[in-house]
């Protein structure tokens, strides 16, 4: 059974004729409401410890500065007051068509960097630091330009020095966003491709190492090379995103969804819920449902 509220769907005020829209707001509390939209944004807060952001199934306390690029059109998110108590915070939401950069162009050789950012992004990405330091100005100056030539050129001067950060740090599941994100592995691909279609089933580092053409240990060294993650956990996030997604969307037992999602033990997945998200899977429920609206 579907859940009756829905995540408000933003219409932005951006132009077809404009190639990006730009908001410089300072204020005292974050009041928006969960939301997603097809546009992609590129999101500063400034002086804004103590916020909770929600990006899909991530959330996660900010500091005094935060950068997050979101290109996923069904991703919802939503920046919440929580516990930050500043008086003075500032956010800057750069929204772009996804149209901005067509087909033929994005593939160039130049642009390749920025291609695969903007895939990344489809879940949330979140930059370190020293990415936020090194485009500080430029996307302060942004704010502050006309939408001429030149404020263009600024902006995918900002874009190209993000991509080169490796260490953006992905947010929420592929799975909860609705998102496949695959290796550039083919063999890799191939058992990303069987979790994603099998998730709900028993699945044995044997079978996928036998389908990869590789013994169990070299497989398991191979994936985790490859992916950043142990097979087993990269199988339990699968899972657990999932899970959310049936959480925030159904009405279903967390039971239910438990053993729908592939997991064979109700404790099992309560302790391992909780020690990925920081909630059990109840209350990462009754969070969500708090910040939906009915519309």
């Amino acid at each position: 059974m579907e859940n009756q509220s829905y995540i408000i769907r933003e219409i932005t005020p951006l132009s077809d004729r404009d190639c990006f829209y730009i908001a410089d707001r300072h204020k005292t509390e974050f009041t928006y409401p969960m939301h997603c939209h097809v546009e992609y944004e590129l999101n500063f807060t400034e002086h804004a410890s103590g916020v909770r952001r929600v990006v899909g199934d991530s959330a996660e306390i900010i500091g005094d500065y935060d950068l997050v690029l979101i290109t996923g059109k069904e991703l919802e998110h939503v920046w919440e007051q929580h516990e930050c108590t500043s008086k003075d915070i500032r956010e800057i939401t750069i929204q772009f068509s996804p149209d901005l950069f067509f087909d033929h162009f994005v593939n160039k050789n130049q642009f390749d960097s920025i291609r695969r950012m903007l895939t990344r992004a489809q879940c949330g990405l979140c930059f370190p630091m020293q990415a936020i330091m090194k485009t500080y100005n430029w996307i302060d100056q942004l704010a502050s330009e006309e939408q001429g030539f030149y404020a263009v050129m600024n902006f995918l001067r900002i874009l190209y020095e993000l991509s080169l950060y490796d260490d953006a740090r992905v947010l929420s599941s592929s799975s909860f966003a609705k998102i496949e994100t695959f290796s550039d592995s083919r063999r890799v691909q191939k058992v990303q491709k069987y979790i994603a279609e099998h998730y709900q089933e028993d699945i044995t580092l044997g079978f996928l190492a036998d389908m990869a053409g590789m013994t169990s240990v070299s497989f398991s060294r191979f994936f985790r090379l490859r992916t950043g993650k142990t097979l087993s956990d990269y199988i339990i996030d699968i899972r657990l995103g999932f899970a959310t997604r049936l959480l925030v969307d159904s009405t279903r037992t967390v039971a239910e969804i438990c053993y729908n999602c592939g997991f064979n033990n109700l404790s099992n997945f309560n302790r391992m819920f909780k020690r990925k998200k920081g909630c059990s899977p109840k209350e990462f429920r009754d969070n969500y449902r708090k910040k939906k609206i009915v519309v």
